[in-house]
């Protein structure tokens, strides 16, 4: 068994293209995507300036995190140590796109799969070179066996000065750069000037990731506060893979499961007898709004009618495939409660409260373990994701009960409101928590982006003031005046599923911000 990489010679790329074009051509990759492309950096101060070119690509990593989250084993590794992917398997999802950190991964807009560079799987298995090694005038591109010592590629690493890209993600890249500058390999190290970049007329792309901009000319050394040392000439743009769906995914299944976690706190208090509030309403909430759940998430697919893939042909190291499971086993302690509401059987409702309390636990906190396979997004990577998510749910069950108030007799309606509201502050000592702390280098810029650039009005407003300040007062006056109308914490219920969409989407989006090639 082989483990093939490749050698990459900045020193010697000329920035020509010819590898792009060669790939382009033996893949039939349509325009607007590409498995290999050529990013020029510009350093230096004038007259000293040098412009500096390097083939980006993915790196074919010994630990793969796109392997381990793809939820159907599309993406694989082939005998000889290439990762490669099936695209009758795909079924779309994107995740594999947020877990590389290397940009190297696309939805080919052709057959709505994920593609990207595969070393030219099918031409290396008949004994030929890859296109883009053929094609290069300057032998800048070099493959090889990295475990046999003697191959052309193992004795430049062994003998020369070599970096790979984001070695801190310890995914163990098989891709090696000799003469690299470090800004190259660095996204964030680079910003594109205020003057835009070569061939391009625009300094963000379509889809918000871009990279830093700042008013860097090639007259003046590049430098601004997150340590920009190069200016970026030319690079391709790659789209933001999760938007609004995604963000609306996590309210709604915010809302399933709190629910039924506050029905099972009403049955722990002794009101299993209340065969509406509490036996029969909330699994239909619950139900309904995990029917959302499943609706957005098979929206969000590029191959909507495979999505049964995740069971027939489930990849069980993925989080998407754990957490399919999770929604399926809660969806069938929310029927069998339905059916002790029905039946007016409060001892089933008993013995269902725990089951339905760690059900909801789950659904709501299975997407902390999801985001953290998703190693190109270092914002999702946080440990306080999941107490988030939890707080976010004891939010939706009390904004939802509080909801329900004004159409129905509910019991305990003052714990409801303490529950609401301690979901509220839970919520909001985390996120301040969160932002308040250090982070990588990528952490840093979300954070940025989410709280003071394009995203700061949806996270401040949004997030912060709908979703937070304005429930926590409501619900406040309500307790300390007691005010029996139910109005009141009903606009507070509300406001905080609003603003909770709000937040979550301004940190789904934040997260994709950063550039990573």
């Amino acid at each position: 068994m082989t483990r093939l990489g490749f050698l990459l010679d900045s020193d010697s790329c000329i920035g020509c293209h010819a590898c792009t074009v060669a790939c382009k051509s033996e893949h039939d990759v349509p325009l607007g995507v590409n498995r290999t492309w050529v990013k020029y950096i510009e350093t230096g101060t004038f007259p000293d300036v040098a412009r500096k070119f390097n083939v980006m690509r993915c790196n074919q990593c010994d630990d793969a995190p796109c392997m381990a989250i793809c939820p159907t084993s599309a993406l694989f590794r082939s005998d000889n140590g290439v990762v490669d992917f099936q695209d009758d398997d795909c079924i779309g999802c994107k995740s594999c796109m947020n877990a590389c950190p290397y940009d190297a991964l696309y939805i080919n807009p052709a057959t709505n799969t994920a593609h990207k560079c595969n070393m030219c799987n099918h031409r290396l298995e008949v004994g030929l070179e890859p296109s883009c090694q053929i094609v290069c005038p300057t032998e800048a591109i070099k493959i090889g066996d990295l475990d046999d010592p003697t191959s052309e590629i193992s004795r430049i690493i062994a003998r020369d000065d070599v970096a790979v890209r984001a070695p801190e993600q310890n995914t163990k890249p098989k891709v090696y750069y000799r003469g690299a500058d470090q800004a190259s390999l660095d996204p964030t190290r680079t910003a594109i000037a205020n003057d835009g970049m070569i061939w391009a007329d625009t300094l963000r792309n379509a889809s918000g990731t871009r990279h830093p901009t700042v008013p860097v000319h090639l007259g003046n050394k590049p430098s601004d506060e997150f340590g920009v040392v190069a200016r970026t000439a030319y690079t391709t743009a790659h789209q933001m893979t999760w938007k609004e769906k995604v963000s609306a995914y996590l309210v709604t299944k915010a809302v399933a499961a709190g629910v039924m976690a506050v029905a099972a706190l009403m049955v722990l208090l002794g009101n299993s007898d209340s065969q509406a509030a509490v036996g029969v309403v909330p699994p239909i909430v619950a139900g309904v709004f995990l029917g959302l759940t499943g609706v957005l998430l098979i929206a969000d697919l590029k191959q909507p009618t495979r999505f049964h893939y995740l069971i027939t042909r489930g990849n069980w190291s993925s989080w998407l495939v754990k957490g399919a499971y999770v929604l399926m086993a809660f969806s069938a302690v929310c029927g069998l409660w339905f059916l002790g509401g029905i039946t007016d059987s409060p001892g089933l409702l008993e013995i269902l409260a725990i089951p339905a309390a760690l059900g909801a636990a789950g659904t709501a906190g299975y997407t902390a373990y999801l985001f953290g396979q998703c190693e190109g997004r270092d914002l999702w990577q946080t440990p306080l994701l999941l107490p988030v998510l939890l707080a976010q749910a004891v939010t939706a069950g009390g904004a939802t009960y509080a909801i329900l108030d004004i159409f129905m007799a509910v019991p305990e309606v003052t714990a409801i409101r303490w529950v609401l509201l301690g979901g509220v502050a839970a919520t909001g000592a985390l996120i301040a928590i969160e932002l308040s702390a250090r982070g990588s280098r990528h952490v840093e810029l979300a954070v940025e982006e989410m709280t003071k650039g394009r995203y700061a009005r949806q996270f401040w407003w949004g997030g912060v003031g709908l979703g937070l300040v304005v429930p926590a007062v409501a619900v406040v006056i309500a307790l300390a005046a007691d005010i029996d109308n139910p109005a009141l914490v009903a606009a507070a219920g509300v406001s905080a599923l609003v603003g909770m969409f709000s937040y979550e989407d301004s940190f789904i989006r934040a997260g994709q911000s950063v550039p990573l090639s």
